[in-house]
């Protein structure tokens, strides 16, 4: 059979589990060999691998997959489908037995039971378990235990066959099966919209797919439920804290095709009183709808930040010299006010500020913790103060909850609070609110926080636009810093990046070194300009490596000039493929040993270790965040393990269920670029929506270069995104709150 069968073609077969090579508790993935009779009668062991909740030798199995070559071991069947028979046969239930798959069961225990009751063995143990304390070694109570596992047994086998049904692969299907155990197929019958809640991956749409099939009507209560929570969701993933109710309720008619009626009113009035959502009256917008947790985030963040506004009788304070009168100003404040926001652009001595501010509140004998948002930033902060700067989440000891893995929560609150007098958070403005909530829980009474960040920047990734509504509400003590230092005078990047924020056009023809625009009229010539530059080009130039070094910042991920696409085509140039370097496909994604990646989704629980030269693990936790970049350290395709060796120096294993939380990075989006710098960058930029192609993400992204800039595409679009003015309003209400405490 194997040697007729060619790549991806779909096959099925029957068999037994002949030997159990890999199967990882964690997941569910297996390597096994199953024995199976070809169609000319030859017996056949064929490796298979795939993600059962439970494997043990003697299974009969029904499998359907794909054939893939594996280049250390050869054809496998990598199965999509698979469905699990009880033997029927005195032999094949001895086997299944003595396998182990029933705690208490050895060998020889399974021989005296099938010996006994021979190819009724399974119906005694269904249904008739008093009958096997006959046997000699088994009690009335261990047989009544015994007969519970078997029970079980077929509920995970049912389990499993349905949500494969109905469309889900088995490595979801495991991920459901392993959070509701025997109660799988319960939860899903009365309420699939709870997977959406519960599960990684597993979405709104998906869980109403689930719910047709199973006749659940188009107006029943727990369904729209889950549709406004899936606006509101979607909402926040769009930086919006609430959104006013009629449009809420006009994308949750659509989403669930009702019209705007009754029902979906009485499931806001019932989700209030549930409290699920909050709805509050606001000027100029009407009701404003929150997630609950969204809604009491503001408010506990408004009403610490008024308890910790205080002032401080501030100590002589000593200056030096070479500070400009705007930087001497942050340190004063920084001395006097409880709450402090330092804000500023490019070149105008913020680093220099948050070290001023250091050495006087050190003096004075406060101590202080530095932290950022990600780690880059982190490191950056680190490097320039000369003392150690940690992630907010390091920080703050972020851990998961264990009823529910997707909630994030943290060792550092109200009753274990940070042992600090100064929390200086650097760029600040990627903190959300939820984040900012966090924090402020952490912070004791008295304790002093400055938060020095870009206003003009793009806002978080996250729900929320923190840094600008504390700004705005006037209720916070803020230093703005203009004054542009000689030295930052002499970079094009740095000068370029203020006319933009100003509104005025940057200078393209200059002769300069580290900013340069390539004019290319079509997007093909864009794209090829972009791959000889990072490729031969720029590496020359800067003396640095096309990987490590240059990042492509894209305002799209779709397009042709979008992440994607980009991906692909710099993967092929940077890091093609060769017979020494192991690959693994995901979906539409080819990765590769030695690929530039990304991690894209919070996960509170995905496990690290550090080790040194010598392969000694010298650390290890838990928690890998979105945003967190590195490259791929060694694929093991046999256990379907892809290593990951982060900038920080953290290794992180995924497998084939976590991939999907796995990007390319060789071009990434300027979203993504927040909080990072880079030694050089270059931005595609030809034609795009006016929601994208603004001021606002044209200055973050030129901004994110060190020592060089590179522009490619039509200038055009670059003066176009100049005089786009227009940000994407979020919807708030922490300003407002502030103003009115």
């Amino acid at each position: 059979m194997q040697a007729l069968t060619t790549c991806n073609t779909e096959a099925s077969l029957e068999g037994v589990i002949e030997h159990i090579i890999f199967h990882s508790e964690e997941n569910g993935f297996s390597v096994f060999v199953l024995k199976t009779q070809a169609a000319d009668g030859n017996i056949e062991e064929i490796t298979c691998t795939g993600h059962l909740p439970d494997i043990s030798l003697g299974e009969d199995l029904k499998v359907t997959g794909k054939w893939v070559n594996n280049p250390r071991y050869g054809l496998q069947l990598s199965i999509s489908q698979i469905e699990k028979n009880i033997p029927t046969s005195a032999a094949g239930m001895e086997k299944y037995l003595s396998s182990g798959v029933i705690k208490g069961i050895g060998a020889r225990m399974a021989k005296r039971i099938v010996d006994t009751f021979g190819d009724n063995t399974f119906e005694v143990i269904a249904e008739a378990p008093e009958k096997l304390a006959e046997i000699k070694g088994i009690s009335l109570k261990k047989a009544q235990n015994i007969s519970e596992l078997f029970h079980l047994q077929g509920e995970q086998r049912r389990a499993m066959l349905m949500l494969q049904e109905f469309g889900i692969s088995p490595a979801y299907a495991m991920r459901i099966y392993k959070k509701y155990k025997n109660q799988t197929v319960d939860v899903v019958q009365s309420n699939p919209y709870q997977l959406a809640d519960d599960i990684d991956g597993i979405g709104f749409k998906i869980a109403d797919d689930i719910a047709r099939r199973i006749g659940v009507a188009l107006d029943a209560s727990f369904r729209i439920f889950a549709g406004v929570r899936y606006c509101l969701w979607e909402a926040a993933s769009n930086g919006h804290v609430f959104l006013p109710k009629e449009i809420l309720v006009s994308h949750a008619a659509q989403l669930l095709s009702l019209s705007p009626d009754p029902h979906i009113e009485q499931a806001l009035r019932q989700m209030q009183i549930d409290r699920l959502i909050y709805c509050e009256k606001q000027a100029h917008i009407g009701v404003a709808v929150f997630l609950n947790h969204f809604y009491q985030a503001e408010m506990s963040v408004a009403r610490k930040l008024y308890d910790l506004a205080g002032t401080f009788k501030a100590k002589e304070i000593i200056y030096d010299e070479m500070l400009s009168e705007g930087q001497r100003e942050a340190v004063k404040e920084a001395a006097s006010n409880g709450v402090l926001i330092i804000t500023g652009g490019p070149g105008t001595g913020k680093t220099t500020t948050i070290n001023a501010i250091i050495n006087q509140l050190s003096a004075q004998g406060l101590k202080i913790e530095l932290a950022a948002p990600t780690g880059r930033a982190a490191k950056r902060m680190s490097e320039s103060a000369g003392r150690e700067a940690k992630t907010l989440h390091r920080l703050l000891e972020s851990t998961f909850s264990e009823e529910n893995s997707r909630r994030q929560t943290f060792q550092k609150n109200e009753e274990n609070p940070l042992e600090t007098d100064v929390l200086i958070i650097d760029e600040a403005s990627m903190v959300d609110i939820l984040l900012m909530q966090s924090v402020l829980k952490a912070m004791a009474p008295g304790t002093r926080l400055i938060m020095v960040g870009d206003a003009d920047q793009l806002p978080p990734v996250g729900p929320g636009n923190v840094l600008k509504d504390l700004i705005n509400s006037g209720r916070i003590k803020v230093v703005r810093l203009t004054e542009i230092f000689r030295q930052a005078q002499e970079s094009a990047i740095i000068m370029n990046a203020h006319r933009i924020n100003r509104g005025d056009y940057p200078s393209l023809n200059e002769k300069n070194k580290d900013f340069f625009f390539v004019k290319r009229p079509r997007q093909d010539d864009v794209t090829e300009a972009l791959l000889e530059l990072v490729s031969k080009r720029l590496p020359d130039y800067i003396g640095g490596d096309s990987v490590k070094d240059i990042q492509v910042l894209s305002p799209m991920r779709k397009s042709n000039l979008g992440v994607t696409q980009l991906n692909q085509l710099l993967q092929n140039h940077l890091n093609p493929p060769r017979p020494d370097k192991k690959e693994r496909e995901f979906r539409q994604t080819i990765f590769r040993e030695g690929d530039k990646v990304m991690h894209i989704r919070n996960n509170y629980q995905m496990s690290w270790k550090i080790l040194n030269e010598e392969g000694e693990r010298i650390d290890e936790g838990e928690g890998v965040y979105n945003g967190d970049g590195g490259s791929i350290l060694n694929i093991d395709n046999n256990k379907e393990i892809v290593t990951v060796l982060f900038d920080d120096g953290r290794q992180v294993d995924y497998d084939a269920s976590q991939l999907d939380e796995l990007e390319l990075a060789y071009a990434i989006t300027v979203h993504k670029s927040q909080g990072s710098e880079y030694k050089a960058i270059v931005i595609p930029i030809h034609s795009g929506p006016d929601l994208l192609f603004n001021r606002n993400l044209l200055y973050t992204a030129i901004t994110r270069a060190k020592s060089l800039c590179v522009i490619v595409g039509l200038p055009e679009t670059l003066y176009r995104m100049v005089d786009n003015n227009r940000e994407f309003n979020r919807y708030t209400a922490l300003a407002h709150r502030l103003m009115s405490s």
